[in-house]
Order: C-alpha cells, then structure tokens, then sequence
C-alpha cells in the first residue's frame, strides 16, 4: 500500500487532506504535538467527516496511525523515508519546525527509491516553496546537497479551499466541513509521475488559481467576519443574511474580480459565476463558522501581500477603486479579541505608536505606494477611537 504522512491533524487535516489521501488508497500517518489528539488517533480505529449542507454525506475513515513529531523523532523518521507523499496542514509559521523533519526523512528514505511528493496545504501563496527553501537548508546538516534532495523530492506548490469550522464539544475524532472542496496542485515539477489522488485538481500554472482562491474565498471570508462582527452577528451565515453586510463582501468581492479578471484573463462571467458559488458557501446555515473564529490573527490577514493589503496595492497600483476593500480593513483594525495574541498585539501597536509607523509595520506598504496614505488614515481613525 502507499503511504501518506500528514503533519497536522487538526479539523482540516482530519476533514480535508487526510480525508482524501485515505480515499486515494494511502495508508495515513498523522504527525501531530499535541499528545491528546495522537492518543485519540491512536486508540480510535476510524472517524467520520460529516459534510453538512445541501449534497453533503459521511465519508468513513480509517487505516490510520498517529505519531507524536516531538516525543518520537525516531519513528517519524522512519515513516517519513518509508512515505511516497507528505503533507503539511500547520499554518505557515510552523513550515520552519516541520522541515527538519522532513530532511531527516529524506535523508534516510532508502535508495532508488521513487521521488517523495512534498505540499504543504496552507492558506499562503506558495507555502510550499517556503517549505523547499527550509527542507534543503536542514538536508546539509544530513550531507544532503540539492542535487541529493532532487533525487529524492519533487515539490509542488498548492491552493487549497474547504471551510472547515469550530467543532461541536463532545465529537471526538470526526470533523464537520461543508460539501464543497477544491485542492490544485501545479503539475510541472512532477512530469509525467503524477501522484494518484484523485481528489487533486492539477494545474498548469498555479498562481492564477492561488490568487482567485485568495483574493475570493479568503478575502470574502474575512471580510464577512469583521463587517458581520462590527453588525454585531455571531456567525458568519448571520453576517451574509445581513443585507447591509452582504452587500459590503459583495462590493468588496467586485474589486478583487475587477483585479483577477484584469490581471489573469479570468472570462468575467465565469468568475461572477464562481463568486456566486463562494458567497452560496458562506450562507450555509450548517455550518455555525463564528465572526471570531474567521476574524482571528487580524494582523496576518493585514499583511502586505495577504487577502486585504494584496488586492487593494495592485487595484491602486492599476488605479482601479479600492473604497470597499478600506471599509473592510478599517473593520479588521477594530477586531478586538482578548483571547487572541494577534488582535492583542494589534490593538498595542494602535496604541503606542503613531499612525505612520503602526501602518509600515501592519500592512507591509512602502509609505511611497499610493494605498499608503489611505492606509495610514484609516489607522489614525482606529488609534483615535481605541484611545477614546
């Protein structure tokens, strides 16, 4: 049987990823730090992922095992080289303490062996590049030259899009998601061997398919979630039954299409059809996804070439409008969350610094960029109010 090691068994490792290697024929291997959920894998022979919503059904998975990455390098190593794909699903800050692990696999992965497919599924453009540069700065320290690492590694970037929420207490191992899911894969680095996943849609060229998914999916979510949380709605199904907030994503959704259309040749009426799929998604009332949930780590939703600042610097870079795109991120700037560090730490950098220097450090933008300016003020306005 091929094998598949996954890191992250979270909802999204469980319901997503790890879902569709499973229905690909691997036999799973979860990686995961928290020892709780590597017990519960370990002493539950299967769970269920629930798609909820209009077509969804139960899907059944099992043949799995858990490995504990940090109390057991020793047995990740040796089903990292026994691997023939490995997944990532940890969020991109923690690529850095995957890829030594991963190094160490390959550095003991038996040769002749064929190439290891290596994507990390996480919501940042081309994460999995990220992931490369830190696989082959660790392989050194295993005598591992790039050369050494091509002969055992193809890696290849991916774009992936299911809304997996909070869970219910009390469920255990199985993971509620919506129906609806795409995973692409750029197909180039791997020639002719593709992976038999047949869950992946393989693409070309993957950078049109990455911002499309970012700068819709991840641009309307979020903007659902802080318009819906300054309406006062819980949820963000509440937020899109809000007429005034849904016509806010939707204005903010126009400009992004006016982006993607203009810069990859998207056909306008496919995409308006596309963004109609996606907002039909956010309403799902199955699926109780809060404001606070999608609104969290406010400050990596504001960077420079995240799923707000992005878009808005090239629709001002071609003079195009970015007036809904503001009034979303003036929202993102009054996300207040006590339990979460990057709400906290925005609302320090409201604070204490000065609206210039507190709109460098937030966005990413050089004071030079014509979006500067409109930036800087709304980060005036949000200090000014914050501090009463």
């Amino acid at each position: 049987m091929k094998q598949a090691v996954h890191f992250g068994a979270g909802n999204i490792g469980r319901g997503f990823v790890g879902l569709l290697l499973h229905e690909a024929g691997y036999g799973l291997v979860f990686a995961d730090v928290a020892e709780p959920l590597v017990d519960a894998l370990r002493s539950t022979p299967r769970y269920t992922v629930h798609e909820v919503g209009a077509g969804g059904r139960d899907h059944v998975v099992g043949d799995y095992t858990a490995v504990h990455s940090a109390a057991e390098p020793e047995e990740l190593t040796a089903r990292l080289a026994a691997a023939d794909v490995v997944t990532t699903a940890v969020g991109p800050s923690v690529l850095r303490f995957v890829a030594p692990a991963i190094a160490a696999g390959l550095a003991a992965r038996p040769a002749g062996e064929p190439r290891q497919a290596v994507m990390a599924c996480e919501n940042a453009i081309n994460a999995t590049d990220l992931l490369e540069e830190q696989v082959r700065a660790a392989a050194r320290e295993h005598g591992l030259d790039d050369a050494a690492v091509d002969a055992r590694a193809v890696f290849a970037n991916t774009a992936v899009d299911r809304i997996v929420p909070d869970q219910a207490p009390g469920g255990g191992l199985d993971v509620r998601v919506e129906p609806y899911y795409e995973w692409a894969v750029e197909s180039g680095p791997f020639g002719e061997a593709l992976p038999q996943i047949p869950g992946i849609t393989w693409v070309p060229a993957l950078a049109p398919y990455i911002e499309r998914k970012l700068f819709t999916v991840n641009t309307g979510h979020a903007a659902a979630a802080y318009l819906g949380r300054a309406a006062g709605r819980r949820t963000i199904a509440e937020a899109l039954a809000d007429p005034e907030v849904r016509a806010g994503v939707e204005a903010v959704l126009a400009e992004t299409s006016a982006l993607l259309v203009a810069k990859h040749g998207f056909d306008a009426a496919e995409h308006e059809r596309y963004v109609g799929k996606i907002l039909a998604r956010f309403a799902n009332d199955a699926l109780p996804d809060t404001v606070e949930r999608v609104g969290r780590a406010p400050l990596r939703k504001l960077g420079r070439h995240e799923r707000f600042v992005g878009p808005a610097a090239e629709l001002a870079e071609r003079g195009l409008g970015t007036e809904a795109l503001q009034r979303a991120m003036a929202a993102a700037l009054r996300f207040d969350a006590p339990s979460d560090p990057e709400a906290v730490r925005l609302g320090e950098l409201l604070e204490h610094r000065g609206a210039a220097e507190a709109a460098r450090e937030i966005t990413g933008l050089d004071p030079q960029h014509p979006l500067f300016p409109r930036l800087e003020a709304l980060v005036a306005e949000a200090a000014r109010e914050r501090r009463g």
